[in-house]
C-alpha cells in the first residue's frame, strides 16, 4: 500500500511531510509555518524563508494567535486562545490532494489590530467543500510588531511587516499549494476591512507581481494607509513614549510596546486622516497609495471583485470611536483636519444630516465607501472589475438597528453559521442557508474557478456553467458605473447607486 493510500493527509511539500486531518470529507492542515517565527532578533523584521525537515510534521493543532486584545470576532469557545508572536501560520483546506484546484488566499481583517486566519468565523472547510477549491488561511503580525510603521528608527527596523507576512504566505503558496492539491497558476487573494486594505495594497505592489491572478477586495478601509513621513513622525513619538533609544526597543516586553503603540493609535485620530496603525506607501515595497497606483496603471492588473455593505459604520457608531466619525463633532473635527472647504458640499449629500442615519452614512463612506469608489473608478480603466454593494440585512441586524453592518457578510461568503458571531447573526443558518449565502459563495467561487477573462465578449475559452455568474454581472467602467446590489432574496445590477454621495466625494481621495 502506497503512502498516500495509507496516509492521505501527508502532504509532500518543498520543506518537508505535513501530517494533517480530515473532517467533514476535506483535508485539514492547521498550524503551518509559512516562514521562520518572528521572535528574537527577528522581532520587526521582514520574514525569512523556511528551513527543511525530515521526518513527518504534525498540522493538526492552530497556531497561536498575534498579540491582541479580546475582540466579538473571535468571542467564541471553539476560538484559539493562545497568543504569541511566533504567529506566522496557515491553514489549509483541500478536497483532494490529488487535483489541481484553484486556490483562494483569505488574509482576514481587524484594522491591523485584531484578528487571525484560525478564528471559526473565517473557517475555510465549507468554501473549500462546496466549490472544489483549496483554500488558505493566512496569520499574520498585527498591532506594535507587524502593523504599526518603525523602518524610520533605522537597522533592524523593516517596514511594512504585516504586508510583508502576506507575501511570504503567498509565495509559500506558490512554492507548496500543489502539494495540497492547489494549482498555483490559479489562486485568488481574497479579504475584509484591513484584509482587503491589504488586497489593494498587494495590487500595487510590485513584489506581489505573479503570485495571484484574481482579487476579491471586501469593504477595503484605505485610510489605513498612510505616507511615509507621516509613519517617520510617528516612530519618532513612539520613542518618546517608550522613553528609550532605539537600539532597546526590540528588547522590551510585549505590554510595554503595546501600551505606548496604542496611545499612539488613539492620539492619530485628532492629528492626521489615518490611524497610527496600517500600511505605508513611498517605499520599495509599496511605493504609491493604491488609488493613485491603480490611477497611473502601477498595479498587477488582475480580474478584481470590490464593493462595500450599505452599513459600514453602524457598529463603530455604538462605541463613537474618534478614529472614525459617526458623531456631529467627530464629522467637523474629520473636515477640518482634512479639507475643510469641502465639508459644506459633502455634507449637502446628506440631507439628513445630523440624524442618526445621515452620521452612519459619513461614516460608513469617510472610511469605507468613497475610497472604494475611487479605487474601483482607477482600477477598472486597467483591468476587469466587478462592483457590488450588499445590502442584506438579518432579522437580528435590524432589531439591533444596525442594517447591513461592517463585516456582516462574511458569514454568507464563508457558510460559517456556526461559529460565534454566525449564531448571532444567523441562529437558524446552520440548519437552513439562507439564500443570500448560497447566491453569494456561489459569485465568490464562480470568480475564482473561472479560466477566462469575465466578460462573454472577451472570452477566450468556452463558457462553463461555474461561469455562468459573469453572464449577469457586467464589468464596473466609469461611463455606468455597474453594481451589483446584493438584497435577501435577489440581487440587482445598478448603474450607479450611490451617485449622489459618490460624486460628493470626488477628489477627496
Amino acid at each position: 500500500m502506497s503512502v498516500v493510500a495509507e496516509h492521505p493527509t501527508i502532504a509532500h511539500t518543498s520543506l518537508g511531510r505535513l501530517r494533517g486531518t480530515v473532517e467533514g470529507g476535506v483535508g485539514v492542515w492547521r498550524g503551518v509555518d509559512y516562514a521562520q517565527q518572528p521572535i528574537g532578533q527577528r522581532r520587526f523584521l521582514a520574514p525569512q524563508p523556511l528551513s527543511g525537515w525530515t521526518g513527518v510534521r504534525d498540522a493538526i493543532e492552530h497556531g497561536p494567535l498575534p498579540p491582541q486584545g479580546r475582540s466579538f470576532v473571535g468571542g467564541g469557545r471553539d476560538d484559539p486562545k493562545i497568543r504569541d508572536e511566533a504567529c506566522l501560520t496557515v491553514t489549509v483546506w483541500s478536497p483532494d490532494t490529488s487535483g489541481s484546484l484553484p486556490v483562494m488566499v483569505w488574509i482576514p481583517g481587524g484594522a491591523f489590530v485584531y484578528g487571525a486566519g484560525q478564528l471559526q468565523l473565517y473557517n475555510g472547510s465549507r468554501l473549500a467543500a462546496n466549490g472544489n477549491v483549496v483554500v488558505v488561511n493566512v496569520t499574520y503580525r498585527l498591532g506594535v510588531f507587524g502593523g504599526f510603521e518603525l523602518s524610520d528608527l533605522g537597522p533592524g527596523f523593516d517596514d511594512n511587516l504585516c504586508l510583508r507576512d502576506q507575501l511570504a504566505a503567498l509565495r509559500w503558496v506558490r512554492d507548496n499549494i500543489a502539494a495540497f492539491g492547489g494549482d498555483p497558476d490559479r489562486v485568488t487573494v481574497f479579504g475584509e476591512s484591513a484584509g482587503a486594505t491589504s488586497v489593494l495594497a498587494l495590487l500595487a505592489s510590485p513584489a506581489s507581481t505573479g503570485l495571484f491572478a484574481r482579487a476579491i477586495a471586501q469593504s477595503p478601509a484605505l485610510p489605513l494607509i498612510a505616507d511615509r513621513d507621516t509613519r517617520a513622525r510617528q516612530a519618532r513619538r513612539f520613542l518618546a513614549e517608550l522613553g528609550v533609544g532605539a537600539e532597546v526597543v526590540k528588547a522590551l516586553p510585549q505590554r510595554q510596546l503595546r501600551r505606548a503603540a496604542g496611545q499612539l493609535q488613539l492620539e492619530s485620530a485628532q492629528r492626521t486622516p489615518t490611524l497610527a496603525y496600517g500600511l505605508t506607501y513611498g517605499v520599495d515595497l509599496l511605493p504609491a497609495h493604491p488609488i493613485e497606483a491603480a490611477r497611473s496603471g502601477a498595479v498587477g492588473q488582475v480580474p478584481l471583485i470590490i464593493g462595500t455593505n450599505s452599513h459600514e459604520a453602524s457598529m463603530f457608531a455604538w462605541g463613537k470611536p474618534p478614529m472614525l466619525p459617526t458623531t456631529r463633532a467627530g464629522i467637523h473635527a474629520f473636515f477640518a483636519r482634512t479639507d475643510p472647504r469641502a465639508e459644506s458640499r459633502v455634507l449637502a449629500a446628506y440631507p439628513e444630516f445630523p440624524r442618526r442615519s445621515a452620521l452612519i452614512a459619513i461614516g460608513s463612506d469617510v472610511m469605507f465607501g468613497a475610497p472604494t469608489w475611487a479605487f474601483a473608478d482607477a482600477y477598472s480603466a486597467h483591468a476587469p472589475t466587478h462592483a457590488y454593494r450588499f445590502d442584506h440585512t438579518t432579522w437580528t441586524l435590524k432589531v439591533l438597528g444596525l442594517g447591513a453592518t461592517h463585516g456582516s457578510e462574511i458569514v454568507h461568503i464563508q457558510h460559517s453559521y456556526s461559529s460565534y458571531l454566525g449564531r448571532k447573526l444567523h441562529p437558524l443558518g446552520r440548519r437552513v442557508q439562507p439564500s443570500v449565502g448560497r447566491r453569494m459563495q456561489r459569485t465568490w467561487l464562480d470568480f475564482a474557478t473561472a479560466e477566462g477573462p469575465a466578460r462573454e465578449e472577451d472570452r477566450i475559452f468556452p463558457a462553463r456553467e461555474e461561469d455562468r455568474i459573469f453572464q449577469d454581472w457586467p464589468r464596473y467602467d466609469t461611463d455606468r458605473r455597474l453594481t451589483r446590489v446584493i438584497r435577501s432574496t435577489r440581487d440587482e445590477t445598478v448603474s450607479d447607486p450611490d451617485t449622489v454621495r459618490r460624486t460628493a466625494w470626488e477628489g477627496l481621495y
